[in-house]
């Protein structure tokens, strides 16, 4: 089968990026590397708690009048996306960021993409938020954002028939919501990213290893998002194919 490239609002593929990523892929991976550098490596510790307290994102924050508070209110349900507490937790990320991210930034671009991140990471800490409202704990990482990616990917894919192709699956048309399950490779998939993190819900440490406190509920918030409002961001009809 005969593929035909076409204009999608995706990033030119006629320059090989690195390890086959999408170039606004790899610059997130960059972005998210130096962050992470600057804040451990290069930070004195006062300098690196008030980094976290004033960047990342916590419930207790909205419990308080706005007005009567400084604007990390404003900007923290973004930038704790870009934050992470060990290398572990950036590795992680970053592994199924490249796995998920690539067919998603593809299809939709980079501008796009850019605005997926930012209303992604919104969900998740409010969803989050909604379940811990008032909590003082303090919410890193992009755990949220890459769970939005694999939802937005559960919609396009996974072609029938066939398991997840992360190379050419930003190709494929995309699924309605309900459609979407009648792919027994999207529903297995679903049903075991919920049971893994509803097992972290209930304390069960997966992967054999205390990696700290996950924050599974922004895991789901994350997810429903890409997954329900994938659509929007989506510049191809959903019923479009390609031969």
């Amino acid at each position: 089968m005969a593929e035909e490239r076409e204009e999608t609002g995706g990033e030119d593929q006629r320059s090989p990026p690195i390890f086959n990523l999408p170039q606004s892929l790899v610059v997130t991976l960059a972005l998210l590397a130096a962050i992470y550098v600057v804040q451990e490596y290069l930070l004195d510790d006062d300098t690196r708690a008030y980094l976290i307290v004033n960047l990342a994102f916590t419930p207790l924050r909205y419990v308080y009048p706005l007005e009567e508070q400084g604007f990390a209110w404003l900007w923290t349900p973004v930038t704790y996306s870009l934050l992470h507490g060990s290398v572990e937790h950036i590795l992680f990320n970053a592994l199924w960021l490249m796995a998920f991210g690539a067919p998603v930034v593809r299809r939709i671009g980079t501008l796009r993409y850019v605005l997926f991140w930012v209303l992604s990471a919104v969900a998740a800490a409010f969803f989050h938020a909604m379940l811990n409202w008032g909590n003082e704990t303090l919410l890193i990482g992009a755990s949220g954002v890459v769970s939005a990616l694999m939802g937005a990917a559960c919609r396009f894919a996974f072609p029938p028939r066939r398991g997840y192709d992360r190379t050419h699956g930003h190709l494929y048309p995309r699924q309605s919501i309900l459609g979407s399950f009648r792919n027994r490779t999207v529903v297995i998939f679903t049903a075991m990213w919920f049971i893994g993190n509803l097992l972290i819900a209930f304390g069960v440490t997966l992967f054999g290893a205390e990696v700290g406190p996950i924050a599974w509920d922004a895991h789901i918030g994350g997810f429903l998002f890409g997954f329900l409002l994938f659509a929007l961001f989506d510049p191809l009809p959903a019923s479009r194919s390609r031969t």
